[in-house]
């Protein structure tokens, strides 16, 4: 296997300041991928070893927020955006409590940080939580050769790990372990479980409804959105059991993102069958569409490169509206495009393909037409990103809403019964009144700017 060396975009013999990447830019690193391409840079972050899923990334804002994301579990993020850690980081952004990337891959690291929010490095945080990076290498290079090829195993090695042999680097990188196969939300999840209020975040009054949502990777904005929106969260460890679920008698049952290969999820799917069975409404999204998919009787598959980043353009089939989204996934739902169809568990009933991917027909939302069940791939919550999808937790309100009092128990806008009518766009699913999605929204933008 032919390996093929690449040149790095910055000069090796420059002078080094006392800033921490510049006084690693000294120290070489390499990133090597499966197919023995590599990468010659310098150290950024840690040093040592890191080994897994060579990705990229296309987010031109929200660093933190991606390194801090469970769903990057296992994988070397690829930022492609060239200057990475100009505001450094803080205690607030963070989207859980480490950060998950197993590496890091950048263009040009940021001398030192600037920013009135900024407490400290992202060289320094990659280092404090003993994360390997590798900074002064071509990332447009990198991704085009992800694109054309696939994402793969790859791994970053620097200070004395990168001392060794092209063909030992090489071979330790195909040694480890690929992503089909990997079981990965239980190591993410947490041990306890744990409640937001919606009186910690700016609700006045009563929650409205409770749920209880499954932590397969949860990012911290997702819990807020509904407590902003008066719903009380009961987040629950991924190994959490339909008897924990029902204990809680909650309004309604959400799963969500985390990483890894959803065939390994028959856990979670059992949970979630058994759930749909007691038809309380549900809500999914990005590892929980995937979830969904599976209950229903669906396969799932991965993709080539994925979809990671926070420009992701998505069709709603059921407004018509196109969404820019927040995604980060690299498995997908096998379930037919066109119309309604019988779920291939036939007690789910029918079932129907909500929301497509405009860049390549991915199933990106599921919704159940005779069961209150529906999921989407992507990130509502968008932390960072857009909020172009932000309706979601509205259009779940409406769903418990609607199932409480008898109109509709489903996302069809046909009603329970003669007696219960739908009351007119609460039944389709969209803006309910009293809900104020249009001033929820405004809202969310506010919350993302204290962010």
């Amino acid at each position: 296997m032919p390996i093929v060396e690449s040149n790095t975009v910055t000069d090796p013999n420059e002078v080094n300041t006392a800033t921490a990447p510049q006084a690693a830019s000294s120290i070489p690193a390499a990133l090597v991928l499966e197919d023995g391409r590599i990468f010659r840079g310098s150290s950024y972050g840690a040093q040592g070893t890191a080994l897994g899923e060579a990705v990229f990334a296309t987010g031109m804002t929200g660093y933190q927020e991606t390194i801090t994301d469970p769903s990057y579990a296992r994988q070397l993020v690829v930022q492609t955006a060239p200057h990475i850690g100009n505001t450094g980081v803080n205690s607030e952004d963070a989207e859980s409590r480490r950060i998950w990337v197993a590496g890091y891959i950048v263009r040009d690291a940021a001398r030192r940080p600037s920013n009135w929010r900024s407490e400290r490095s992202l060289d320094e945080e990659l280092v404090e939580q003993g994360i390997v990076g590798i900074q002064g290498v071509d990332t447009r290079a990198i991704t085009r050769h992800l694109r054309e090829h696939k994402t793969m195993r790859a791994g970053i090695f620097s200070g004395e790990a990168a001392q060794a042999t092209e063909k030992e680097l090489l071979d330790i990188v195909l040694a480890s372990e690929p992503m089909e196969g990997a079981r990965l939300a239980e190591e993410v999840s947490i041990d306890d479980a744990y409640v937001v209020d919606p009186k910690d975040h700016g609700w006045e009054g009563d929650a409205r409804f409770s749920i209880a949502a499954i932590d397969l990777g949860i990012k911290a904005m997702t819990p807020v959105r509904f407590a902003e929106r008066g719903v009380r969260v009961h987040v629950l460890p991924a190994t959490a059991t339909l008897e924990d679920v029902k204990a809680l008698n909650s309004d309604g049952f959400f799963m969500s993102n985390g990483p890894g290969d959803p065939a390994t999820a028959d856990n979670q799917v059992k949970l979630l069958r058994s759930v749909l069975d007691e038809k309380l409404p549900y809500f999914g999204i990005c590892f929980g569409n995937q979830i969904l998919g599976r209950a229903l009787g669906f396969g799932t598959y991965k993709l080539k490169y994925g979809h990671r980043g926070i420009n992701q353009p998505v069709m709603d089939r059921r407004t018509g509206k196109v969404e820019i989204t927040s995604q980060n996934h690299g498995f997908a739902v096998d379930a037919p495009l066109d119309g309604p169809t019988t779920a291939p568990e036939e007690r789910f009933g029918r079932v129907e393909v909500s929301h497509i991917s405009l860049n390549d027909d991915v199933v990106e939302g599921l919704a159940c037409l005779d069961i209150p069940a529906f999921s989407v791939q992507y990130h509502p919550e968008a932390a960072a990103g857009p909020h172009d999808a932000a309706y979601l937790f509205d259009r779940f309100i409406d769903l418990m809403e609607g199932t409480r009092d008898g109109r509709t128990a489903n996302l069809s806008g046909e009603p329970v019964d003669a007696a219960h009518p739908p009351a007119g766009p609460n039944a389709a699913g969209t803006e309910a009144a009293g809900t104020g999605a249009a001033a929820q929204h405004e809202n969310d933008n506010k919350t993302e700017d204290k962010k």
